[in-house]
């Protein structure tokens, strides 16, 4: 009586144990209740959500969208571009001239027969004498100083698009300063001697235009008449080989 009794009591236990595993198979899969987070920790969260701009947080401004027409395309630059628009230097205005170096008639009255040329190196003007009381006068640049001059030279020769050789004594003064001339240049725009070029006697000056007619009215060469290359062209075009030049 005794087994059968401990029998039972053993069955007992088994079936026990096998209904507490099955129990807790079936928690494994069962939903897993919801978390609470005390109210330390979620009230800051929730104040933000309410009210962002109470507790320091940047609210993002509304959107604006602008149409373009229909058609219109929309230009994208790389970003190395963008950069450099933004770090280029901004380029240097055209420089112009003082307008009373401009071209004009003048009255006259210094008794040179017509076709004379008269420079004013102090004043920066080039009259060339109508013979009627008046002259055309011209705005030049001069020598600057140490190589002006005076005196009284004719025209011996007058040449469209003049090429240019730099005397030695020039070459070598200007390699002094770190610049470096050409020993030969070929007329055209870049030449310094400009459009045109009237040579005076037998020296080294002449009567010519520029590559830089902003200097126009400035004692700036070294010792030639510049002008500017449309006033040389209709100087050249009003005065003959032979004609009278005075430098005072």
């Amino acid at each position: 009586m005794t087994t059968i009794r401990q029998g039972a009591a053993a069955l007992a236990v088994v079936t026990a144990l096998l209904m507490a595993g099955q129990a807790q198979a079936n928690d494994r899969y069962a939903t897993p209740p919801p978390i609470v987070l005390s109210p330390d920790l979620s009230q800051p969260w929730v104040m933000q959500l309410q009210n962002p701009r109470a507790q320091g947080v940047r609210a993002s401004a509304p959107r604006v969208v602008t149409r373009r027409p229909a058609g219109e395309r929309r230009v994208y630059q790389p970003r190395q571009q963008q950069q450099a628009a933004l770090t280029r230097p901004a380029q240097p205005q055209a420089r112009g001239i003082d307008p009373i170096y401009l071209p004009q008639t003048v009255s006259y009255h210094g008794g040179e027969p017509a076709g004379t040329i008269i420079i004013e190196t102090t004043d920066r003007f080039l009259y060339l004498v109508n013979g009627d009381g008046t002259a055309k006068r011209y705005g030049v640049g001069v020598g600057k100083q140490g190589f002006d001059w005076r005196g009284a030279e004719r025209i011996t020769r007058k040449a469209e698009w003049p090429s240019w050789r730099p005397p030695a004594e020039m070459i070598a003064r200007e390699a002094r300063k770190g610049r470096h001339l050409p020993t030969f240049m070929e007329g055209g725009p870049q030449n310094p001697l400009g459009a045109r070029a009237l040579y005076l006697g037998s020296t080294l000056y002449r009567i010519h235009g520029t590559n830089q007619p902003w200097t126009i009215g400035q004692a700036v060469s070294s010792g030639c008449i510049r002008m500017r290359n449309e006033d040389v062209k209709d100087l050249y075009a009003r005065v003959n080989v032979g004609a009278n030049v005075i430098v005072r």
